[in-house]
């Protein structure tokens, strides 16, 4: 049997820890976990799902007779696993300076609460964005179909329970929430987007909407579309600025098709068409059809309306 000698890799990995954890300012006395759990997270949204539609995606074996109790049960177990969570991520936070732990729990059962509370409006707006898919899919044979089936309403499931932890300043679950359904689909939602009803990705693979962006009610939105920044400012020390708002707005009634690249702090109107491929840094007014160069009759006129494509053409808006 071959014996390795690892106690020299065991001791410089404990001296690389140790580095890093003093260039973090990380305490360095013994103690238990200090970041919630990617397995213990997956594992509540699991049962949420479950909670927020039990016939469909609930146990194979739940009746209907039993549905309340499945969800009472269901729910109050997942709520208790989120705590434990919770728990954590307010301890992370506040590792700089600590609270005490009747103050930590308090907060932490009121979030957790809080986040019970919204459940049945996370539920209609999921609703309405499956309505919004079946709407928008002609593929599509039943509303069904969409929940079970399709990955752009799998990432909305991720993103409407991801949202309300971002909104109760949880940011690292409501990332871990975020990334599970990116890599299950290839959408890639950060977990700050707000993002209004009855939405439809259609497709949905590389899709990516940012932290600040901004999306209304009636959108639809098709694969590699991006809604992403144009430029990262930095601080005196050179240092990324955060939190300032540097992706799109998204107005009521907006159609992006396939490839679209929209990018910086820049406003769609509502009722807007954006074709395929077109890369926009631009306001487009409402209504209008923005397509790549020689597609459709033409206002470049009106710089509002000429935006750039990723040859380097200009892309018009014509209403």
């Amino acid at each position: 049997m071959a014996v390795f000698n690892i106690q020299p890799i065991v001791s410089e990995l404990a001296y690389i820890r140790q580095q890093w954890r003093v260039a973090q300012g990380r305490p360095l006395e013994s103690g238990g976990r200090n970041f919630p759990s990617p397995e213990a997270v997956k594992a509540v949204i699991k049962d949420l799902t479950g909670v927020l539609f039990p016939m469909r995606l609930g146990p194979i074996d739940l009746r209907q007779e039993s549905e309340d109790f499945y969800v009472g049960h269901t729910l109050d177990s997942a709520l208790h696993a989120l705590l434990s969570q919770v728990r954590l991520e307010l301890a992370y936070l506040h590792r700089a300076q600590p609270i005490s732990s009747d103050e930590l729990e308090a907060h932490a059962v009121k979030l957790v609460q809080q986040f019970a509370e919204a459940l049945p409006d996370i539920r209609r707006k999921l609703d309405s964005d499956t309505l919004a898919a079946y709407a928008g899919d002609p593929a599509a044979r039943s509303v069904d179909e969409i929940l079970l089936c399709y990955p752009g309403l799998h990432a909305m499931i991720h993103h409407r329970i991801a949202h309300q932890l971002y909104k109760l300043d949880l940011p690292l679950l409501a990332r871990m929430c975020s990334e599970m359904a990116h890599s299950e689909t290839g959408i890639d939602i950060h977990p700050g987007a707000t993002i209004g009803e009855h939405f439809f990705i259609d497709h949905g693979t590389g899709v990516v909407i940012g932290e600040t962006a901004i999306i209304g009610n009636n959108v639809r939105i098709y694969q590699h579309v991006t809604l992403g920044a144009k430029r990262f400012p930095s601080d005196a020390d050179g240092s990324l600025t955060k939190g300032l708002p540097r992706h799109p707005i998204v107005e009521d009634d907006v159609v992006i098709y396939a490839g679209a690249t929209i990018l910086g702090r820049v406003t769609l109107g509502k009722g807007c068409t954006i074709g395929g491929n077109v890369w926009l840094i631009n306001d487009v007014p409402p209504g209008a059809h923005v397509t790549q160069a020689g597609y459709q009759g033409s206002r470049a006129s009106d710089p509002a309306c000429v935006m750039s494509n990723g040859n380097g053409a200009a892309a018009r808006a014509s209403e």
